[in-house]
């Protein structure tokens, strides 16, 4: 039925479901270089076959787009199949995407190759989010946020062994390599995976928390759904224009090739910051998560969306300073990874985890659409000549989304959960009545 309710215990749960966010992040680090490391490969394409770079960079387009967008029908199968058997999916696709770009020698090759990857990191990116969300309901912006962090950072142990590879024999037999060894680590690792049984897990005495699980069709219908929609795109669309744009950023702003001398190396301020984007997105994820645990997934998307509002207005007005440039950044990278564990984290929690596959894979899309609009921003710094125009619309796109986390989601999300537990009891009478006169 859908409106069964989640299972509550007053005893402690398994401790088994800490192995299983382990699993998950690992199968999130074996995904990470399909997204991150592609930029590694781009020149060398282009050196082999002469190909201008923005052909080449279609494939990481389409990469984005097919992730993206199948995710509600990726989320279908979730909940229908189970994490073994999507993550073992997910697991060929990303091989197979890998030995495509090996032996490819046209643009469509490569193209394929992208859709390919994008079957199989959405599959295992969001099945290792929903199984946590299952597993944790009493810490689930931690464990969201750790397993979409190792996603987020997965490419760091591995990134420097493929750059060397390329060097030393070239990226098609790294593409054949690591795409083996990465779809090899996550389809070994899938079948280590599973959801929780009935009584295996417990609502959060903390936190507001539908304790009815809904189908996607009644989250569809609800209030709540739509305005976490909107939130999301506002915060996902101003993110990603200024992570982007970050490299045209600098260069406009004459900070791309100043040399900062950290003591122990000096490195251009681009790369540098660049750099912190894997850094601060590992670590934004887990921590805004883990706050949002202890006060609360509003509150704490106040703190991260206004903290990420002014970081960009002060990008744009500070910027031309290197080390400005290099601060404000990192905080525009901390507090901007944090919307793919709070959405997520705040989806369970609304909505039960039955369905989650499918009500997050629909919520998911926001990201899709706010890629849709990142080019917006570079007709806006055409039509007015300064970047501090795209800037400070995103600053308040993210200012917006702040305001509404107070002022409309807070008593949205308070009435929903009194709707919820109120259906629930209804439903729970309609059903004891009949059993009592079958």
């Amino acid at each position: 039925m859908s409106g069964a309710p989640s299972a509550t215990l007053d005893k402690p749960v398994s401790n088994k479901r800490w192995w299983q966010l382990v699993v998950g992040v690992i199968c999130m680090i074996a995904t990470a270089n399909i997204q991150y490391a592609w930029t590694l490969f781009v020149p060398e394409i282009q050196d082999k076959f002469g190909w201008a770079r923005a052909e080449i960079q279609i494939a990481f387009t389409l990469f984005v787009l097919v992730q993206t967008w199948l995710a509600p029908i990726e989320g279908y199968f979730i909940d229908k199949l189970g994490p073994r058997l999507m993550v073992a999916f997910g697991a060929v696709f990303i091989g197979v995407a890998w030995v495509i770009n090996s032996q490819a020698t046209s643009l469509a090759g490569f193209y394929v190759g992208a859709a390919f990857g994008g079957i199989g990191v959405g599959s295992i990116y969001a099945t290792c989010i929903n199984n946590a969300l299952k597993w944790f309901p009493d810490r689930r912006g931690l464990a969201v946020g750790l397993t979409a962090g190792g996603y987020g950072a997965g490419s760091a142990a591995t990134i420097l062994p493929i750059a060397a590879m390329i060097e030393s024999s070239g990226f098609q037999e790294t593409f054949l390599f690591f795409g083996i060894l990465q779809g090899s680590m996550a389809f070994a690792a899938a079948w280590f995976l599973r959801s929780p049984a009935k009584g295996e897990i417990q609502v959060s005495a903390k936190l507001a928390q539908a304790t009815r699980d809904y189908t996607l069709k009644e989250a569809l219908n609800t209030k709540l759904f739509w305005l976490m929609f909107f939130m999301f795109i506002c915060v996902v669309t101003g993110g990603m224009m200024a992570v982007a744009q970050l490299g045209v950023i600098a260069t406009d702003l004459g900070v791309k090739h100043f040399e900062v001398d950290m003591y122990f190396f000096v490195m251009a301020a681009l790369p540098l910051a660049l750099m912190l984007d894997r850094i601060m997105n590992g670590i934004s994820r887990p921590l805004f998560g883990w706050i949002s645990d202890n006060i609360g997934r509003e509150k704490t998307m106040v703190i991260a969306f206004t903290l990420e509002g002014f970081g960009i207005i002060a990008l744009g007005y500070f910027g031309h300073n290197p080390w400005a440039f290099l601060i404000l950044s990192g905080v525009v990278f901390l507090a901007w990874g944090e919307v793919y564990s709070l959405f997520s984290a705040l989806a369970g929690d609304a909505f039960g985890t039955k369905h989650i596959g499918k009500i997050y894979g629909v919520l998911y899309t926001a990201k899709g659409i706010g890629a849709l609009f990142v080019p917006v921003g570079n007709i806006m710094m055409e039509a007015t000549g300064t970047w501090s125009t795209v800037l400070y619309t995103v600053a308040c796109m993210d200012i917006t989304a702040a305001i509404l986390a107070v002022v409309a989601l807070r008593p949205a999300l308070a009435k929903h959960v009194a709707r919820s537990k109120e259906l629930q009891r209804q439903e729970s009478a309609a059903g004891g009545t009949a059993a009592a006169t079958a």
